[in-house]
């Protein structure tokens, strides 16, 4: 999936020489993204990078996950599963991560004097994309991971159109 920052502000710190250099509120964003697995049980992570403006992530849902085991000496019922493992959906999923990252950068433009946003940090929608075959899953692996190398040509980086006019 791709979440764009509202306006395609660039926050989260620069390109130099093909890598991404994170401010604080780049890392903060790599933080909260890297805690998901954590606090929410059925979202595992993969591929991630966060970008000037945008971030690019591979959420991996557990979906209809089946009866949870419980090991013989960690439960009174001799193992026996204990009900229906939780699941989180993409939605849910990016509606937190959307507002943690959101409170925590409005933290820090009071406290770090972080550039502020006006309105919303992270445009209204996301893109998304099923990943259905290894073989997808390692492309877009590898377009994550190389992402900041195309920088100068990504349709997100503001400075790629900067002097072009609009057709009218």
């Amino acid at each position: 999936m791709t979440i764009c920052i509202k306006d395609r502000e660039c926050l989260f710190g620069e390109i130099r020489d093909g890598e991404m250099v994170l401010n604080e509120a780049g890392r903060m964003v790599e933080s909260i993204w890297n805690e998901l697995p954590q606090h929410y049980s059925g979202v595992d992570i993969d591929g991630f990078v966060v970008m000037p403006n945008h971030i690019h992530g591979i959420i991996v849902l557990t979906v209809g996950a089946g009866p949870r085991a419980c090991p013989d000496s960690d439960c009174s019922n001799n193992g026996q599963p204990q009900g229906v493992a939780p699941t989180i959906s993409l939605p849910d999923a990016v509606h937190r991560f959307k507002s943690l990252t959101t409170a925590h950068y409005r933290e820090g433009v009071r406290k770090n004097n972080w550039q502020p946003f006006p309105g919303r940090l992270w445009q209204r929608n996301y893109y998304e994309h099923i990943i259905r075959t290894e073989e997808e899953l390692n492309r877009f692996r590898e377009y994550i991971q190389n992402n900041p190398m195309q920088w100068e040509m990504d349709e997100e980086n503001p400075e790629r159109n900067a002097g072009k006019e609009m057709a009218v």
